[in-house]
């Protein structure tokens, strides 16, 4: 190769490296919520910015993930006897593969949710899909099966809803809910099994010992602290900290079960050491310190048992504050991560958020249930609102954001907005 070529194929690789920001797993590549993207669109319409959009089966709650180029969704039809992942050309939204898999029973699930509310994740190389009864299925880039591991049944009336997330070459996945909960770690490439570590339940899976509801739908993260990592999650009555490498809970706090029941639907949000967790259902929220080891219940900050809103999308925590779209009154808030206390709690325009909110290129977005993708500003004094964007389709995914471009699920197409 001439030396011209090389540095040429060279300034493109290192160009796409520091432009391009995969969002490869349920709220971007790290699962906080943000992307390094520097230029996103802010306004769009069902016909402005539009590069493409394709139509999907059925509606869902998953979210699209973007990795190497590719495109992954997640539907399911046959009341969830078949579950599939799509997988699309980025460039032109050219579907190049759909694979499924079958499960024989018709499960119980909530109203809202279509059988697909778990979000995939992927490397680059292999993307990984949870269809919880149905199984954890892995396949590279060309859809071919690389393995498929049968975790059990899961049965809740409100069925599944947390995602896998990634961990230096295993696949971290909260299992539940439903009689058997627990945390696994699954080898990416073989398919084996690394480690699990069982969650005690209080009650049957879908009522704790009060006849009241229970369950977590909370995905895991990764926390960094003092230069150790951490997989964190919400679950249904404490929040737990587990060491990656054998699972086994190093920490635990209590604090989630609430007036309606024991329930989680949001990640942790991770503020520096602190964590902040908000149960389901209105539930309770607190926030601890994440040190010391076992039941670390004494490090709570705050609880806030009282008048919360309802939350299903998780916050992102930026410059000091977490901000969040609520699933009741169309509320945005602001919140300190030091006393629960909101700084601002603002009602909008627009509906309830089921998705999650994101942060890029200077902005937050957060798509309501309407399709109406609402975008403002950070700032800890007020809600700046810059542009509410609609579509005219419902949605209750998060969207995805890839190369200075904005993947939206709705409940009839999926798109690629962008300048």
């Amino acid at each position: 190769m001439r030396l011209s070529t090389f540095l040429a194929a060279l300034f493109i690789t290192v160009s796409w490296t520091l432009q391009a920001d995969d969002w490869t797993a349920f709220r971007g590549s790290a699962g906080d919520g943000i992307s390094k993207e520097k230029t996103v669109p802010t306004k769009w319409s069902a016909e402005e910015n539009i590069k493409w959009k394709v139509p999907l089966p059925t509606r869902g709650n998953s979210s699209p993930i973007v990795s190497n180029n590719s495109v992954f969704v997640t539907c399911a039809e046959d009341k969830g006897k078949k579950r599939s992942l799509y997988c699309y050309r980025r460039k032109d939204g050219k579907l190049l593969w759909t694979r499924s898999v079958t499960y024989p029973k018709v499960m119980p699930t909530h109203q809202t949710s279509n059988y697909c509310g778990s979000t995939p994740v992927a490397d680059g190389q292999r993307v990984v899909v949870w269809h919880s009864s149905a199984g954890l299925v892995c396949y590279d880039f060309k859809g071919n099966e690389q393995w498929k591991k049968n975790l059990g049944e899961f049965k809740h009336m409100w069925g599944y809803g947390s995602s896998p997330i990634l961990h230096k070459g295993n696949v971290i996945l909260h299992c539940g809910p439903g009689k058997n909960v627990f945390m696994i770690a699954i080898d990416l490439k073989t398919g084996k099994e690394v480690w699990r570590t069982p969650e005690p339940l209080l009650g049957n899976g879908e009522q704790n010992e009060n006849k009241k509801y229970m369950g977590s739908w909370s995905t895991p993260v990764v926390a960094k602290l003092k230069g150790k990592e951490i997989i964190v999650c919400s679950m249904a009555t404490r929040v737990n900290g587990y060491d990656p490498e054998t699972g086994k809970i190093l920490w635990s706090c209590s604090g989630l079960r609430g007036k309606r029941g024991d329930l989680a639907y949001t990640s942790p949000v991770i503020a520096n050491d602190i964590c902040v967790a908000m149960g389901g259902f209105k539930g309770p929220a607190l926030g601890f310190k994440m040190e010391g080891k076992g039941d670390i219940t004494q490090n709570r900050l705050w609880r806030n048992y009282k008048k919360n809103p309802q939350r299903v999308g998780s916050g992102v925590f930026l410059n000091g504050s977490i901000y969040i779209a609520n699933s009741s009154g169309a509320i945005v808030q602001c919140i300190d991560p030091q006393t629960g206390n909101a700084r601002w709690s603002t009602r909008t325009r627009g509906a309830s958020w089921w998705g999650s909110l994101v942060y890029a290129g200077g902005h937050f977005y957060a798509t309501d249930q309407d399709g109406t993708t609402i975008v403002f500003k950070p700032n800890a004094k007020k809600l700046e609102i810059v542009a509410f964007n609609k579509l005219g389709e419902n949605s209750n995914s998060t969207p995805a954001i890839s190369n200075g471009e904005i993947f939206i699920r709705t409940f009839k197409h999926l798109y690629c907005i962008g300048h």
